[in-house]
């Protein structure tokens, strides 16, 4: 028999695990489930083969995607779509900042967000920008995913 506290914490999970589900669809960036390896040798992807670079990938995701290379095993994918207040619309998607890299602009709205972990550094929003699943086993090929 299970624990009262121990249930209690199976609760939690379950109802957590639910409202993150339920958060990421309602996401205003659209979903797009798709499946993409990058190859690090090849030259629009040099920058990813040291710790701090980043690169776009285009073709997959709802603008885009950009990628930053966190530490020497850990990758992060971003939607270059932006979440702002009246940049749903916006024909282009988040761009770099030319003084800092690690900062994505909004060039339809005042927004920026981090290229770090796409979290909110200004602007009007109230989202982060919508991350997709990265693998990476080492060697010269990174997988990209939304299932």
């Amino acid at each position: 028999m299970l624990t009262m506290n121990l249930r209690k914490i199976i609760f939690l999970a379950i109802a957590f695990s639910f409202f993150a589900c339920n958060k990421n669809k309602q996401h205003p960036v659209p979903y797009y489930s798709f499946n993409a390896n990058i190859n690090l040798t090849l030259p629009s992807y040099v920058n990813l083969q040291g710790v701090g670079g980043w690169a776009y990938v285009s073709g997959i995701g709802s603008k885009g995607v950009v990628v930053y290379r966190q530490s020497q095993q850990n990758f992060v994918a971003f939607d270059r779509h932006s979440p702002a207040e009246g940049s749903l619309d916006c024909a282009t998607g988040l761009e770099t900042d030319a003084d800092n890299f690690l900062i994505l602009n909004d060039p339809c709205s005042d927004a920026q967000f981090s290229l770090y972990d796409g979290s909110i550094i200004g602007g009007d929003t109230k989202w982060g920008l919508r991350s997709y699943i990265v693998e990476y086993n080492g060697g010269d090929v990174v997988r990209i995913y939304n299932p």
